[in-house]
């Protein structure tokens, strides 16, 4: 049996993925912030150690508040620092990917078209997700595929966290809503279920064609 392991995964985008994977008979580990807080590097060193290895990890995580550069505290960005970056770069030195695996960040589509109150998550989520591009060289001669999914507006507690008027913002989208959870999940399990394995260290977009760029 194969072992998924899914950060956040007790709600939101975390919870679709590790849902999806349970129907593909997988054991899989899908944590709540209240047993793994990124932001905790002990936590973090701890989890490791008892989980040593998977053949699929999802790195996911809750986001920052929204908050004008000014604003932001120096413990605020140690926080995010450490959950956003430094966890994850902990984690894949301690955890051991089997040979034909998958890594999936879960990040945002604002690592490619920036939002000014939400620096804080911005600059810590451009930060992995070079360390993710640079790692997939590495990881491609074991054939373990590292993809980097950026949603954004997905119907999320966060988002309602955002968003004064849903109806309103939705209505401003192209498809006339926010994506879906659970469209995510559906397409990690592709990804896995069909062993596509010749796309790696590439950025998904899963934003229902809101953004302005071309690459």
């Amino acid at each position: 049996m194969k072992k998924a392991i899914v950060l956040a995964g007790s709600r939101g985008i975390g919870k679709a993925i590790a849902d999806s994977l349970k129907q593909l008979n997988m054991e899989v580990v899908a944590t709540s912030t209240n047993e793994l807080d990124t932001s905790n590097i002990a936590q973090v060193k701890k989890f490791a150690q008892e989980q040593k290895e998977a053949d699929i990890l999802v790195l996911n995580t809750g986001g920052p508040p929204a908050k004008e550069f000014s604003k932001i505290t120096e413990e605020e960005w140690n926080k995010y620092h450490n959950q956003l970056f430094l966890g994850f770069c902990i984690l894949f030195q301690n955890l051991w990917i089997n040979q034909g695996g998958y890594v999936f960040l879960v990040s945002s589509s604002i690592i490619k078209e920036p939002i000014p109150n939400l620096i804080l998550s911005i600059a810590y989520r451009v930060a992995f997700s070079s360390v993710l591009k640079v790692l997939s060289k590495t990881y491609a001669a074991q054939e373990i595929s590292c993809i980097n999914i950026a949603p954004e507006p997905i119907g999320t507690d966060r988002l309602k966290n955002l968003v004064e008027n849903m109806d309103e913002f939705a209505n401003t989208l192209p498809m006339k809503r926010v994506g879906k959870p659970e469209e995510i999940g559906k397409f990690v399990k592709s990804i896995v279920e069909e062993d596509i394995k010749y796309i790696t260290g590439v950025t998904i977009n899963f934003d229902g064609g809101i953004s302005n760029y071309i690459f």
